[in-house]
């Protein structure tokens, strides 16, 4: 089966860093449009990047453009998100996962989504 699993989060400092990482299996990793996404207690689920598997440009939702990097290892099946200067906002469960019906980012709609990690839970303290 087609599994995601993410890492990495935990308690941080307004201000400070983190580094998340996901690790895929069970598909080819480099064929599909991949997307950080993030859930705030009491919010919708909202897109934070996409990283397109046509050209690899990584899209970024404006609300962290600046702040994140994504890094992405096909071989491996592997993508990082490196998290600066955090802000409370950011504080959210954040998932990794692949749209296996695009190879290029377009809106990052939860429904085109077909697998999903578990998440890993980021709390920036202020």
């Amino acid at each position: 089966e087609v599994r995601f699993v993410e890492s990495g989060g935990g308690l941080v400092q307004a201000g400070g860093s983190l580094r998340l990482s996901c690790a895929a299996s069970g598909l080819t990793f480099g064929d599909y449009a991949i997307g950080w996404f993030r859930q705030a207690p009491g919010k919708e689920r909202e897109g934070v990047l996409c990283i397109s598997a046509s050209d690899g440009r990584t899209d970024y939702a404006d609300s962290v453009k600046g702040r994140f990097t994504a890094t992405k290892n096909n071989a491996k099946k592997t993508v990082d998100l490196q998290m600066n200067s955090l802000k409370p906002e950011d504080t959210a469960v954040y998932y990794c996962a692949a749209n296996t019906m695009r190879r290029r980012c377009d809106a990052m709609r939860v429904y085109e989504y077909d697998y999903w990690g578990q998440g890993t839970q980021v709390t920036v303290s202020s």
